[in-house]
């Protein structure tokens, strides 16, 4: 058995290593509450509370709510001043 060298990772060990994204993530227009949140990196109780209070678009398709992924984008340009 040879050694492994725990700071150069190898598909072997990290499956992540050489993943490739999947079509799915390019696809999909509309993301759920937490899907978001983890897209921005934030909680999922802040998440919520920026729909709340309006500051990031959603919109309801029955009794779900859904995200639009461009709603996303448009939030963080209104943070950097852009929109």
């Amino acid at each position: 058995m040879q050694p492994i060298d725990i700071f150069q990772p190898t598909a072997d060990i990290d499956p992540l290593a050489q993943a490739e994204p999947t079509a799915q993530h390019d696809v999909r227009i509309v993301l759920t509450v937490e899907e978001a949140a983890q897209r921005l990196g934030v909680g999922r109780s802040l998440m919520y509370a920026l729909v709340t209070s309006g500051a990031v678009e959603s919109i309801r398709i029955g009794r779900l709510r859904r995200i639009p992924t461009d709603a996303l984008t448009t939030f963080v340009a209104s943070l950097r001043g852009v929109a």
